[in-house]
């Protein structure tokens, strides 16, 4: 069942795709349409993973979504440098400071998560007798 009360990656997230839409169509504005493609595509695809991840199966299910968020957050940081150092690209102002706090969001939450996962799942040790 959907939690719908206050989360913080999942506002970070949301907030984060609002700001790629609109640095997608600056880049589009200046003919960077291949570019602008990659970066709507990979930094909306982050909230999208961790939307569906509410909605996990099991807790497997949630880590797994958000490691697909996390891949995706790491492309977008490529997409980002790439704008960065690129001359005839407009600055993704602020946009590279969002995505540190996002990729450090998912990374605190897929550890405690494993951690969780892996304490209410204790490995059953066979002895060799």
């Amino acid at each position: 069942m959907r939690n719908d009360k206050e989360n913080l990656i999942v506002e970070l997230s949301f907030g984060f795709a609002l700001k790629i839409i609109e640095y997608a169509e600056l880049l589009e504005s200046k003919k960077k349409f291949v570019v602008a493609n990659q970066i709507l595509k990979s930094g909306t695809s982050i909230g999208a993973n961790v939307h569906e991840a509410q909605n996990a199966e099991s807790k497997a299910d949630f880590i797994h979504k958000l490691k697909i968020a996390a891949k995706e957050a790491d492309e977008t940081e490529y997409w980002l440098k790439l704008c960065s150092a690129a001359t005839s690209y407009p600055t993704p102002e602020g946009l590279n400071t969002d995505l540190t706090s996002i990729i450090k969001v998912l990374s605190k939450i897929i550890g405690t998560s494993k951690r969780n996962n892996q304490s209410s799942n204790p490995t059953i040790i066979k002895s060799s007798n």
